[in-house]
């Protein structure tokens, strides 16, 4: 079972490197940081606080927005091509489990996803040593954020993994997303910490303001808001991926 699970997602990661997918993970990291930079750059004045001063800026927008949108085009690009011609008929006549479809859809997402994150945090690095010449690594509870975030991703692919297995449109889902990010933003600003970590959307974007100190965070990392930010991840892409495998079962084979 775990054979034929990880060659569905291999499946799936072959048909995403023939998509605009790839260009989504390497374009959308090294743009927020250099924006980050660039605004640096043209204000004149220096990183008052060193890598943390450069961290907000690449990141805080980045998770309210830009990053909910890169996990929906992913989402959308996954899907596309069971929704052309009559792939659809053939995806619902296979002899692979629904469990399984969906789920090597969400893991193979969720890969892209974490390669995203990755890079965003060397783009970081190398932004702050080369241009801003930043003494030191960057600090490490940046790199374990990096990891909370690459988790906390999740729910946000998964959730527009089953949108766009139940909707042909590419720009529909992302549309959804777009409005999803909203609200999850004004909730961090409104600071309504049940929100956090019930709505996916907001459970990804709080990751990203972990130990910023923005949008009601501390600004330190702490054990409690980590382990519940990390629950809730899983028990959200848990739930959404039992719910998508149960649509798809359902689904009429002409849909």
């Amino acid at each position: 079972m775990a054979t034929d699970l990880f060659a569905g997602v291999a499946t799936e990661l072959g048909k995403l490197r023939r998509s605009l997918g790839w260009s989504v993970v390497v374009g959308l990291p090294v743009i927020m940081v250099f924006a980050g930079a660039f605004t640096t750059v043209v204000s004149g004045e220096p990183l008052a606080d060193g890598w943390h001063t450069l961290w907000l800026r690449s990141l805080v927008f980045y998770g309210l927005l830009p990053l909910t949108l890169g996990l929906a085009i992913l989402a959308s690009l996954a899907w596309r091509t069971e929704h052309r011609d009559g792939n659809w008929n053939a995806l619902m006549t296979t002899p692979v489990p629904s469990w399984q479809i969906v789920l090597s859809k969400t893991l193979a997402i969720g890969l892209l996803a974490a390669a995203m994150q990755v890079l965003l945090l060397l783009v970081v690095i190398a932004a702050g040593t080369l241009l801003f010449g930043l003494p030191g690594m960057l600090p490490a509870r940046y790199f374990a954020i990096t990891a909370v975030l690459i988790i906390a991703t999740l729910p946000v692919v998964a959730l527009q993994s089953a949108l766009s297995l139940a909707i042909r449109s590419v720009a529909v889902p992302v549309a959804i997303a777009a409005a999803g990010a909203g609200v999850a933003a004004v909730a961090l600003m409104a600071k309504l910490p049940g929100v956090a970590y019930l709505l996916p959307y907001a459970v990804t974007a709080r990751s990203t303001q972990l130990a910023t100190g923005t949008f009601g965070d501390s600004g330190r990392l702490t054990a409690p808001t980590v382990v519940a930010l990390l629950i809730a991840s899983v028990l959200l892409t848990a739930a959404v991926t039992v719910l998508a495998a149960r649509y798809l079962d359902r689904r009429d084979v002409h849909a």
